[in-house]
C-alpha cells in the first residue's frame, strides 16, 4: 500500500486534479527550510515576505467574517456550530433557544441565522526532520492526511498550504484550482530542520488569516510538540484568541506513541512532552472555536474531515451588542448555551425516537474589544 500511495505522489495526484479559477501565489516564498525551494522571482519586492498571502478571494453576498473588530464596532457576530455526540450537525434549533453570555452577562441577541457557506482553509502542516523523516510513519501519516483533507473539499473551497519547520513556508496561495495545491503538497518530501516551531507558525497563519472574507479555519496537521519558537505559549494562546480563526488539529503519531510507551521506549520526559502538546492543541482549537482531533488509526481520517466540514459549512451565526461598550482593548469571554426561555434550563434535544441526545457546542472563547481612538 506505501509502494502504490508513493507512487500516486511521485506523478503528481493528477487523477484528482480539478478546474477552477487560478489564483498566483506569493511571489516569494517565507523561508527555504520545508521543501526544494521553488525558483525566486527578481521581480519580487525585498519585503513580500512581510505581507499577507496575496489572496483575491472576496466575493459578493458571502457571509460576513466570523468576528471583525474595528474602533468603532458596536456588533459582535459568533459563528456556532451544535454537534451530536457522534460529531453531526443538529440542525433547525430555533433562534429562542440561543443565549450568549458576554463575561457571565446576558446579551441581547439581535439575530440568528443558519447557513451553508464555501469554506476558505489554511492547511497548515508540521513538516520537519524532528516526526517527518522521509518514508517514517510521521511522513507517511502526515501526507496521509494532508491528502485526504484536500479530496474532501468541494470544487467553490479555497485552501492554501502553509508547511513548517523552523520557520513556516506558503507552498501555494489560496486557490480553487486543486492541481496547484497537489503541485504545493508534492514538494513535502525531505524536510530541511529538526525543529517544530508551533507557536510562531500558528500565530503567523492567524494573522495572514485575519481579514479574509467569509468562513474560515485553519487545519492544524501537527504532533502539536514546539522545540524553538520565538513565542511563548502564553503569548501565542492571547494572540490567537483575538484573531477570530477557528482552528481545527488533528494530533499526529497517536498510535505509534502507544506502541513506544507499552514498549517501554518512551521516557517520563518524552511522555510529559506528548501530553503537553497534546493539551496545546486543545486549548488553541477549544478557545478559537474549532475542535481538536487524536487519531490513532487511519480509518478515522474520513469521519474527522466530514467533522471539519460539517462544522464549517453548516453553523449558526449569533449576531449581538454588547451591553459593555467600554473601549478598553480587554479580552470578553463569550459562553454560548441552548435554554428552554420559558424556565432558562439548559435545552433538551432530542432525536426522532424522542430519545434524549447529548451534544456540545463549538463557539470560539471570546474577542478582544476595541481601543478607544486617541
Amino acid at each position: 500500500m506505501r509502494f502504490l500511495f508513493a507512487l500516486a505522489l511521485t506523478f503528481g495526484m493528477t487523477l484528482f486534479a480539478q478546474d477552477g479559477p487560478a489564483q498566483e501565489g506569493p511571489g516569494s516564498q517565507s523561508t527555504e527550510t520545508v521543501a526544494k525551494p521553488k525558483a525566486k522571482d527578481s521581480s519580487t519586492p525585498p519585503d513580500s515576505t512581510k505581507a499577507p498571502i496575496p489572496s483575491q478571494y472576496k466575493k459578493e453576498n458571502q457571509p460576513a467574517p466570523e468576528a471583525t473588530f474595528k474602533s468603532e464596532a458596536t456588533t459582535v457576530t459568533v459563528d456556532v456550530a451544535v454537534l451530536d455526540n457522534k460529531g453531526h450537525f443538529i440542525p433547525r434549533i430555533p433562534p429562542g433557544n440561543f443565549r450568549v453570555l458576554e463575561d457571565g452577562v446576558p446579551q441581547q441577541i439581535a439575530g440568528v441565522s443558519m447557513g451553508e457557506a464555501p469554506m476558505t482553509v489554511c492547511l497548515l502542516i508540521e513538516f520537519s526532520n524532528l516526526f517527518q523523516q522521509f518514508w517514517s510513519d510521521g511522513w507517511y501519516q502526515t501526507l496521509m492526511a494532508a491528502y485526504g483533507f484536500v479530496q474532501t473539499l468541494k470544487p467553490e473551497d479555497y485552501v492554501a498550504v502553509i508547511a513548517y519547520d523552523l520557520k513556516p513556508e506558503i507552498l501555494s496561495d489560496f486557490s480553487t484550482n486543486r492541481q496547484k495545491t497537489y503541485d504545493a503538497l508534492q514538494r513535502l518530501r525531505i524536510a530541511g530542520f529538526s525543529e517544530s516551531n508551533l507557536y510562531d507558525a500558528l500565530v503567523d497563519a492567524e494573522s495572514r488569516m485575519e481579514n479574509i472574507e467569509g468562513r474560515k479555519a485553519i487545519v492544524l496537521i501537527s504532533s502539536g510538540v514546539d522545540t524553538f519558537s520565538k513565542l511563548t505559549f502564553d503569548k501565542a494562546r492571547k494572540s490567537i484568541q483575538s484573531s477570530a480563526v477557528p482552528i481545527y488539529a488533528i494530533g499526529m503519531l497517536q498510535a505509534l506513541r502507544e506502541y513506544m510507551d507499552a514498549a517501554g521506549m518512551l521516557g517520563n520526559i518524552a511522555q510529559l512532552d506528548f501530553l503537553q502538546a497534546d493539551n496545546q492543541m486543545n486549548v488553541f482549537a477549544h478557545e478559537t472555536g474549532g475542535q481538536a482531533f487524536f487519531p490513532r488509526f487511519y480509518g478515522e481520517f474520513p469521519s474527522i474531515f466530514n467533522a471539519i466540514s460539517a462544522a464549517l459549512r453548516n453553523q449558526y451565526t449569533i449576531t449581538y451588542h454588547p451591553s459593555n461598550q467600554t473601549r478598553d482593548g480587554a479580552f470578553r469571554k463569550i459562553k454560548v448555551q441552548l435554554v428552554n426561555p420559558a424556565t432558562g434550563e439548559p435545552l433538551r434535544v432530542v432525536d426522532g425516537k424522542g430519545h434524549s441526545i447529548k451534544y456540545q457546542i463549538v463557539a470560539k472563547a471570546g474577542y478582544k474589544a476595541p481601543k478607544e481612538v486617541e
